[in-house]
């Protein structure tokens, strides 16, 4: 399968030069989803000019719509159109190794010694500096992204629904998605500095919904995705690990918006059902999760880690343990693979179409909003050690992990001012003079703010 190509913002790179960016965005991809594609824009369209900025947010648009880790997908179709189908898997895999092999080791760990107070002073600065990171993509991305009122009102509204509503992440996507479509009817055509960027080829439509070389495809990664069930089915191995990955495979169609969308249930399953992990240990994996590279997701690996550990048939407590986070990443992330290869030719022949334009502008849109939603949460949870959330009214119900969160419920998280850390804000502020005043590389960011984190927490204690 070949991608399609429109070169027009920069030469393609070469294939080395592709693994050798995506192998540094899997190293550096802190901060969850919001900082992630911040990330993959400043690098495969502002510096390194491989795709263009429709393009980038026409495959971010694709990807929001899909359940499972966005960003993962997004660099997978990122990969796909710079080298096909090697390049989605190279960019892919790289965007998720680096973390699941922290995650293993930061599990073992873990399990072993049960202590991650250690946590707390080495990535104390990495989380200062990624605040920096995720506002400077709100304003990068929110400044191309919201080119009208109408626009600009979805990314408000978005936010909005998130912010004080609770609504659901896909509702808010696919309402956007329809608000831009009825937008894209009612109006005019799309404008001619869009229109013009597509070739005609890319607008062709798709002959049919599924073409048997697309449906051979979608089979294949079907097939290499349960591949394991063979070994497991036969109950050779014992312990945990078939019941890990059907679990997991199940939560994989499930994960629309991202790892908080389905924390709570995974945790009252593997806690009362399958007691894979003891109360309150799912909110140690995610304090794990989220101090380290790559989705947020990672977390999964997580309690597959501690269910393989606690339960490890024939293989031993640590093997087993590294063998149920695997089978956990497995089940999780390569379906992703499965929604790049098999839809992204279609969605990249539709680029163009002005109604399928328009909804996912609309979604773009949105994105901006829930990217900020991200933002504010995490700047809330940075800066200060105690944030309470107060609820006007509550709607339809709907239990979350801080036993807050509910449907249609109107609500706001406010920090308690007194408990302001000077510490971390003093390394958020200096993070972000170092981006917006001096230009400075993530990388670089990052180090600085690490080593700065560590000396005033080493000071402080």
């Amino acid at each position: 399968m070949e991608a399609a190509t429109d070169w027009r913002e920069g030469p393609r790179p070469t294939f080395s030069e592709l693994v050798s960016a995506f192998a540094t965005i899997g190293v550096l991809s802190f901060g969850g989803p919001a900082a992630q594609i911040g990330l993959m824009h400043r690098i495969a369209v502002d510096e390194k000019r491989w795709i263009s900025e429709e393009r980038f947010l026409h495959a971010l648009n694709y990807c929001m719509l899909l359940p499972g880790p966005e960003a993962q997908q997004l660099a997978t179709y990122i990969g796909w159109l710079l080298h096909g189908v090697r390049g989605g898997m190279v960019a892919g895999l790289l965007f998720v190794l680096p973390g699941l092999a922290v995650i293993l080791g930061l599990s073992t760990a873990y399990a072993l010694y049960q202590d991650t107070t250690w946590l707390a002073g080495l990535f104390f600065g990495l989380k200062a500096a990624v605040l920096a990171i995720v506002v400077e993509a709100v304003i990068r991305i929110g400044r191309r992204a919201l080119k009208s009122r109408f626009h600009r009102l979805v990314a408000l509204v978005a936010f909005l629904s998130l912010f004080l509503l609770s609504v659901p992440f896909p509702l808010v996507v696919l309402l956007a998605g329809v608000a831009g479509f009825l937008a894209a009817r009612a109006g005019p055509a799309v404008p001619a500095a869009i229109a013009e960027a597509f070739s005609p080829e890319d607008r062709r439509m798709p002959g049919g919904l599924l073409s048997g070389r697309s449906l051979f495809v979608l089979l294949f990664w079907v097939a290499v995705w349960q591949a394991p069930l063979l070994l497991l089915s036969t109950g050779a191995l014992g312990g945990a690990f078939s019941a890990v990955f059907v679990f997991f495979s199940k939560m994989a169609l499930v994960t629309f918006g991202g790892a908080y969308a389905v924390l709570a249930y995974v945790a009252q399953v593997a806690v009362e059902t399958h007691h894979w992990l003891n109360p309150g240990e799912m909110l140690d994996g995610l304090a794990l999760a989220e101090t380290t590279p790559g989705p947020l997701v990672l977390v999964l690996s997580f309690v597959g880690f501690l269910a393989g550990y606690r339960d490890p048939g024939v293989v031993g407590a640590v093997p087993g343990g590294v063998l149920g986070a695997l089978l956990a990443a497995w089940a999780t992330f390569v379906p992703s693979f499965i929604w790049i290869f098999a839809g992204a030719p279609y969605i990249e022949r539709l680029r163009g179409n002005r109604l399928l334009t328009g909804a996912l502008s609309a979604i773009t849109a949105a994105v901006v909003g829930v990217i900020l939603n991200l933002a504010v949460w995490f700047a809330l949870h940075v800066l200060f050690t105690e944030v309470r959330r107060f609820v006007f009214w509550r709607g339809f119900e709907g239990e979350g992990l801080d036993g807050a969160s509910g449907f249609f419920s109107v609500a706001v998280s406010l920090p308690d001012p007194a408990t302001l850390d000077p510490a971390a804000l003093a390394v958020s502020l200096l993070s972000a003079l170092l981006i917006f005043r001096f230009g400075v590389g993530i990388g670089r960011v990052l180090v600085v703010a690490a080593a700065l984190g560590l000396a005033l927490r080493f000071f402080i204690s």
